[in-house]
């Protein structure tokens, strides 16, 4: 009966170190995302965890977008992203895609801005494209459309 408790807990001890082995494995299997722009238009910068497993996603998504030609202290100038502002993103080899969306409530109405980043691969870990900035600004509306505004630049990418 000894020897018999004795080989289960030895058993369950190969068990803890295995599990305890290949989980620090795929704690190391991470890398990350970054874009940033700062130009006439805008200054923004987001970046992500991405785990190299299960369907690579991504974690700790966060960014800072200020629209330059906002005045000061409107609301729509300056705009924190954070995980749920990340709604799709697509990565391999060929191409880096970010669709980033935030909705605000100003003034008992609702704003809204949506960046788009669409690269290709320039070189190993480097992306270049476009980003294009949808700003839906429903206080400067008169026909209870609101009003978007778009911009639209160059942009360049991290990735590993």
């Amino acid at each position: 009966m000894l020897s018999a408790m004795a080989a289960r807990g030895k058993m369950r001890t190969i068990i803890c170190i295995t599990t305890l082995v290949l989980s620090t494995g795929m704690a190391f299997a991470t890398g990350g995302i970054w874009c940033s722009v700062d130009d006439a238009a805008v200054k923004f910068q987001v970046d992500a965890g991405v785990t190299t497993g299960m369907g690579g996603p991504t974690f700790n998504f966060r960014g800072d977008l200020e629209i330059k030609a906002r005045p000061d202290g409107d609301q729509l100038q300056k705009t924190t992203f954070e995980n749920s502002n990340l709604t799709q993103y697509w990565l391999d080899n060929k191409e880096l895609r970010l669709n980033i969306y935030r909705e605000q409530e100003v003034s008992k109405t609702y704003s809204s801005v949506e960046l788009t980043i669409l690269t290709r691969a320039r070189d190993e870990g480097v992306y270049d494209g476009e980003y294009k900035l949808a700003v839906y600004d429903s206080r400067d509306d008169t026909d209870s459309d609101g009003k978007t505004s778009d911009l639209t630049g160059k942009i360049s990418c991290g990735a590993e």
